[in-house]
């Protein structure tokens, strides 16, 4: 049976002994007064939720999976699910970071993105009820109507409904020009009702009994809308309408039709879903769907990264204490063991690179995940409009790294994870399988890694021809500058300093080339987004090396800051240095791609 420990000790040395996000939060009014102490004790309460009330149900809930009632369209989730969404809403967990305005507690969005991964180390199949919500109650705030917000958003900031992201079609899913779905108006009825009819699949969370509505954010097409991703609009369809006194009304004919058979979050039920002229209401403007989605898609893509943040360390935890108890061979310099008949698997150095690689990609994730949280609270509420763009710019920069770089980490760690196991990672029971299993859905969806480097690097990078990761690399410069005298600092500021440089020169000749042949953003983009992810991650471990360092050297005596240094001198020696392999193969042209009619004939 598999165990969770919230990582709190290393999320408070990130909060607030790298980053000193208190200082930043301070300068946003909202925030004024919020100080470290409660902001600890928020998320040591959330990380007794998510590993005394979520975590205990991950294993049977993967096992029962969710059950669909064919003839009346209701969900069943497995047992324990629905009561477990009644104690985080009566817990107002729901409301964290919601605006006071609707009920909401109003602490950062930092604060909510740490519990959250806590919450997917305990069971990502059941966070995502919940995590969907939050995103749509994010859709609804920046682009509702009043009377929209009025209606949905209390309900869904306490958690009382849930939400839901409706976009995949059967024949469409990142191309959502092509989607079918239609929204026709009413006649008769208030203005920006329409009719929505058609077919949704891969609906996360898109049918259930936890909660008694759910609000599903449909894009559809308008009678006279244009062809392409220009013609979509953005509808609100509620399972139950609503009547004007906030009760529930009539059953909207918005019915999940089928339950997805699939490889991992099998607690989660991933729906078909078929709307026959359900009522909705537009959100935003006509035509323009796309914007207000991707309010909701962006705030997704940072929670997927937040998943296998999640995956990997509770993946990393479960392993490191089996290995430290599983007896095999001995080691090569001779017995470490005496007293026991072997020694445990702990003492093989490549079972200790598979840990230090998960150790490394959970560390250097939650860094670079806070970082961006923070980012994003300084982008929606800094009073300063110059620090509120460059922080804009960044999360733009820096978000299809946290979905794409985490992820492909996250399946890499978990995959080490079962490993170190052994032929016992392979059966459900240890419970590592399954992470395995769920971490692999994470590189799919919200915009598949390939369409996350591409956004990357076509969009992020080369339209505004590197301006937005100048940005960044001024803090690294500004890093470089600071510690580069240092010699305790120069296996960790080295390369990081060797990387920057080579990004630069990387990126011209990437653009250059693209230039020439827009197929070589496409061959290149992978690759590239992998270096951009390990020159992040490079800058953070720095930073989180030279705090340890000088704790140490203040006679600091806890171990975990000696762990620190370890862990981001293996990253630095062992991980990093496959941006050498990873530049060259980007270098090497799309010819080697695309002149292959033959061989894939």
């Amino acid at each position: 049976m598999p165990s969770y420990t919230p990582p709190l000790r290393d999320m408070q040395f990130v909060l607030h002994e790298v980053l000193n996000v208190i200082e930043d939060l301070n300068a946003i009014p909202q925030h004024a007064d919020l100080d470290a102490d409660t902001l600890n004790a928020v998320l040591e309460e959330g990380g007794k939720f998510a590993s005394e009330v979520t975590q205990p149900l991950n294993l049977s809930g993967d096992s029962e999976g969710c059950t669909l009632d064919k003839t009346t369209h209701e969900v069943t989730t497995p047992k324990g699910f629905k009561e477990a969404y009644a104690q985080y809403v009566e817990g107002g967990w729901a409301a964290l970071s919601c605006d006071p305005e609707y009920g909401g507690q109003g602490l950062p969005f930092v604060a909510n993105q740490c519990f959250y991964e806590m919450l997917n180390g305990a069971n990502q199949a059941w966070t995502m009820y919940p995590g969907l919500s939050h995103g749509a109650y994010e859709a609804l705030h920046a682009h509702g109507t009043d009377e929209q917000k009025k209606t949905f958003l209390p309900k869904l900031t306490s958690g009382e409904w849930t939400g839901t992201m409706c976009l995949t079609e059967p024949h469409c899913g990142t191309d959502l020009g092509l989607l079918r779905t239609k929204a026709e108006p009413v006649a008769g009825a208030p203005e920006g009702t329409y009719k929505i009819t058609g077919n949704k699949i891969f609906i996360s969370a898109g049918e259930h009994d936890m909660a008694p509505n759910i609000v599903h954010l449909v894009l559809a097409r308008l009678p006279d809308a244009p062809k392409g991703s220009k013609g979509i609009s953005l509808f609100l369809v509620p399972k139950f309408l609503v009547n004007a006194d906030g009760s529930l009304g009539a059953r909207n004919p918005v019915f999940c039709t089928g339950l997805e058979h699939k490889m991992g979050i099998h607690g989660n039920a991933t729906a078909q879903i078929a709307l026959d002229g359900a009522v909705g209401t537009l959100v935003g403007e006509p035509n323009k769907g796309l914007q207000a989605m991707f309010v909701m898609m962006n705030a997704a893509r940072l929670g997927v990264g937040n998943q296998s943040l999640g995956l990997t360390e509770v993946a990393y935890q479960n392993a490191l204490a089996y290995a430290k108890e599983r007896l095999q061979m001995r080691s090569l310099s001779g017995p470490k063991a005496k007293d026991q008949p072997a020694d445990p698997i702990i003492v093989h150095p490549d079972v200790r690179k598979m840990l230090l690689t998960a150790k490394a990609y959970a560390e250097g994730g939650r860094a670079m995940s806070i970082y961006c949280a923070v980012m994003l609270d300084k982008a929606l509420h800094h009073p300063d409009e110059k620090v509120r763009k460059d922080s804009e710019d960044v999360v733009a920069l820096l978000t299809p790294i946290v979905k794409a770089f985490i992820t492909d980490n996250g399946f890499a760690a978990t995959n080490h994870a079962m490993q170190v196991f052994g032929g016992h990672g392979y059966i459900h029971e240890t419970g590592v399988e399954q992470y395995v299993r769920d971490a692999r859905i994470n590189m799919i969806y919200e915009g598949t890694n390939t369409v996350q480097s591409l956004d990357l690097l076509g969009r992020k990078v080369l339209a505004n021809q590197g301006a937005t990761l100048r940005k960044f690399g001024k803090q690294i410069e500004a890093l470089i500058a600071e510690e580069g005298v240092n010699e305790k600092m120069a296996e960790f500021i080295n390369p990081l300093a060797v990387l920057a440089d080579q990004m630069t020169k990387f990126t011209t000749e990437i653009g250059f080339k693209a230039f020439a042949n827009p197929d070589e953003v496409g061959g290149a983009s992978v690759d590239y987004l992998r270096v951009a992810g390990h020159l992040v991650f490079a800058y953070f471990f720095a930073r989180m090396a030279s705090v340890a360092l000088k704790k140490i050297a203040s006679g600091d005596t806890d171990p975990f800051y000696l762990a620190k240094v370890q862990t981001a001198r293996f990253y630095f020696a062992r991980l990093f240095p496959e941006t050498a392999s990873l530049m060259r193969t980007a270098r090497s042209g799309v010819a080697n791609l695309l002149d292959t009619d033959a061989a894939l004939a």
